[in-house]
């Protein structure tokens, strides 16, 4: 008891930031991955390319970051001359979604990641502080857990909305306490189409490759040899 009463300011402060963080959220028109917007910014992004050298309008991000949250497009550099305004859904302009860049050092291609993920994942950080230790729940891969949310004080267990199915998927935590996203079924039903990949290969393209979305939050997936199902790649 004395536990879920310490957490609560943490709970009601993290209620209060997902509240004041997107002003604009209940809009529709901020919540809806809008084809021709993608289409604009995707535009915006190869003209700015094709005047500046081969640069790319994206904001400078840190070495580490995981490479589908890493090239963030900087709008303050194409609007106006390549783009009227910055989209509606934009989290810039009070929207849920992060636009980002996949494959830049080949043919750069604009995607979109739902940022209502990490709002999950910052809830989850703050109530595991407030414990001595993660409560683990279950070993799914060597270094993969699930959580026991019950010992987080959560009523239910948080998920995630599927951008590629619509489907609940679940969080995850590592050993070194980080949450991500679990896309294995996502990419279960995708495997099921007859995609060849090779043994060992990274398989999260497969997501981005026929979505306007990417795998945000998430960990490397290969192929296990013996089942043909996706399971986590092991460093």
């Amino acid at each position: 008891m004395n536990k879920l009463v310490n957490m609560l300011p943490v709970i009601i402060l993290v209620s209060l930031l997902s509240g004041c963080m997107y002003p604009a959220e209940n809009l529709a028109k901020n919540q809806i991955p809008y084809e021709d917007q993608i289409a604009s910014v995707q535009s915006a992004v190869e003209n700015f390319q094709a005047d500046n050298g081969g640069i790319l309008p994206i904001k400078t991000k840190d070495a580490e970051t995981p490479i589908y949250q890493k090239y963030l497009v900087d709008f303050q550099k194409v609007v106006p001359r390549y783009l009227p305004e910055v989209p509606g859904n934009a989290f810039e302009n009070g929207g849920i979604f992060q636009y980002v860049l996949i494959d830049v050092e080949t043919e750069p291609k604009v995607k979109l990641f739902d940022l209502r993920m990490a709002e999950t994942i910052r809830d989850i950080k703050l109530r595991i502080r407030m414990q001595e230790y993660p409560p683990f729940k279950e070993q799914i891969s060597g270094e993969v857990f699930s959580l026991d949310y019950k010992e987080l004080g959560f009523s239910e267990e948080p998920a995630a909305q599927s951008p590629f199915t619509g489907q609940n998927l679940p969080y995850v935590i590592t050993g070194d306490g980080e949450i991500y996203v679990d896309y294995r079924s996502d990419l279960y039903q995708l495997l099921k189409k007859g995609y060849e990949v090779e043994d060992g290969e990274d398989i999260r393209h497969i997501l981005s490759d026929n979505s306007n979305f990417v795998p945000a939050y998430s960990l490397p997936y290969t192929i296990d040899p013996s089942s043909g199902e996706p399971i986590f790649l092991e460093k």
